[in-house]
C-alpha cells in the first residue's frame, strides 16, 4: 500500500472506530441497588425502616440526568425518610450525605448516573437512552416484581403476634 492510500484509508476508518467505542460506552448498565449505600437501610432497634426510600432513590441515581433531578431526588429522599421515620434530623443528616458524596463527578458505584460510564456528568437524557432504561429497568422488576429491599440478617426484630422478622417491601416506583 502506498503512503496516502494507508493515510486516507485511516481517515475513512477512524470515524467508524471511534464511533464503535462511542456507542459501547454509552450503554447503560443493569439496575443494581445495595440500598442505603454506606448508611443503614433501617434502625438496629425498633421498627423504623426507610430502605424503600432509598431504594427508589436508587433508581433516580441509576437513571441520572440533569442537577435539578439530582436535587429533586435528593428532597424526596429527605422527605420520604422523614414520613417514615418521623425523625427529622435523620432525614437531614441522609440529604446532606446524598448530597456530598452522590456526584457524578466521583467515580463511585452510587454516584448520579451509575448506569452510565464515569464522566458522563449532568445531562438530559435522550429518548433513546429513556427507553434503554425502561428496558432494562422492566427486566430488573421481572426478576424483582416487589421492589423489595433485602431484609438484613444482622437485624432480627419481632413483627406481629408470631414474633417472626420479615423483610422489608419497597412501594413500587415509577420511573
Amino acid at each position: 500500500m502506498t503512503r496516502p492510500f494507508r493515510r486516507t484509508l485511516a481517515a475513512l476508518l477512524a470515524p467508524v472506530l471511534l464511533a464503535s467505542c462511542v456507542t459501547l460506552a454509552d450503554r447503560p448498565a443493569p439496575f443494581t441497588t445495595d440500598g442505603c449505600s454506606l448508611f443503614p437501610d433501617r434502625a438496629p432497634v425498633g421498627n423504623a425502616d426507610w430502605c424503600d426510600c432509598c431504594l427508589a432513590h436508587d433508581l433516580a441515581y441509576w437513571r441520572g440526568g440533569t442537577e435539578s433531578q439530582r436535587l429533586d431526588a435528593d428532597r424526596e429522599l429527605r422527605a420520604c425518610v422523614a414520613r417514615k421515620t418521623g425523625n427529622h434530623a435523620l432525614a437531614e443528616t441522609m440529604f446532606v450525605g446524598v448530597r456530598a458524596g452522590g456526584g457524578p463527578q466521583l467515580n463511585t458505584p452510587f454516584r448520579w448516573g451509575y448506569a452510565w460510564s464515569y464522566g458522563r456528568g449532568y445531562r438530559v437524557l435522550t429518548e433513546a437512552e429513556s427507553a434503554a432504561l425502561q428496558k432494562l429497568l422492566d427486566d430488573y422488576r421481572a426478576r424483582n416484581p416487589g421492589l423489595q429491599c433485602q431484609a438484613d440478617p444482622t437485624l432480627t426484630r419481632p413483627r406481629g403476634p408470631s414474633g417472626a422478622s420479615a423483610p422489608a417491601t419497597c412501594q413500587r416506583v415509577s420511573v
